[in-house]
């Protein structure tokens, strides 16, 4: 028998009080999460959820691609908009099934896990400065085996020399909001998700720059840099890439209000 705590008009009533749209949704996944028979766990994560932790950290997994990514507290949570940074990616090295790929300020890794499920033949590699998010992206890549690895550290410092001009996919989400913009983003990000994962600098774009100047000694000839930014920031990150060398141009997604800079090596 069902506790009584999983009734599940009971949670939407609950989450509706504290604020939240998709409360039929949220509630779902928070009973999902919880199980059948322990209205005690039910209670504290609905709990959690109203005082405002994101729902992806409450329930330990975020949807990306049609992929389940591991997350929980003290992560970055992958957006729905980045699915088109993989999309992009996928389009620039279509052929590359056995390409090398090297997820840059990876986090919980979704863009490597992601490409990795899309390229079976693919080497695919994750860096990041977080041991405490690097410790996810092990778990969601470890599914693929040999062919996946993690990286802890400053940007390029964290990867073995062997990948030095090897790289035919470099993909990064790297922080990209103004620090004078992150008192203006949503309390879930703000309160919940690591800073250094938010602020990109005075533009948002220091660490855009830093990958771009690294990325040539990494790529392989004909290999591509992507990243994401947003649209007011698409034409100085394009203008990085071409200070350090590579063919850039800027694609656009309307619908999910996405924009990735590509810049390739010639």
């Amino acid at each position: 028998m069902k506790p009584a705590d999983t009734d599940f008009d009971a949670v939407v009533t609950r989450l509706r009080a504290a604020g939240c749209v998709f409360a039929e949704d949220e509630a779902a996944m928070l009973v999902e999460a919880a199980g059948e028979d322990s209205a005690a766990t039910l209670d504290v994560l609905v709990k959690r959820r109203c005082q405002g932790e994101p729902l992806e950290h409450v329930v330990g997994w975020a949807q990306f691609c049609g992929l389940r990514i591991a997350v929980g507290p003290g992560v970055f949570v992958p957006r729905r908009r980045s699915e088109f940074l993989v999309r992009t990616a996928l389009a620039a090295g279509a052929d590359a099934g056995s390409a090398v790929v090297l997820d840059m300020c990876c986090g919980v890794a979704p863009f490597a896990t992601a490409l990795a499920s899309a390229l079976p033949g693919a080497e695919v590699h994750a860096a990041d400065i977080d041991p405490a998010q690097t410790a996810y992206a092990r778990r969601n890549l470890a599914r693929f085996g040999e062919r996946a690895h993690v990286y802890e550290g400053d940007l390029y410092t964290a990867l073995p020399d062997r990948l030095r001009g090897s790289v035919n996919l470099l993909v990064a989400n790297a922080p990209y909001v103004p620090t004078a913009a992150i008192a203006t983003l949503p309390a879930e990000a703000r309160a919940h998700e690591p800073l250094a994962s938010l602020d990109g600098g005075a533009d948002g774009l220091d660490l855009h720059r830093r990958i771009a100047v690294g990325a040539p000694d990494w790529l392989a000839p004909g290999g591509s840099l992507l990243i994401e930014c947003t649209e007011r920031q698409a034409a100085a990150t394009r203008t990085a890439f071409g200070r350090a060398g590579l063919r850039a141009r800027i694609v656009e997604d309307d619908d999910l209000e996405a924009t990735v800079v590509i810049g390739d090596r010639p």
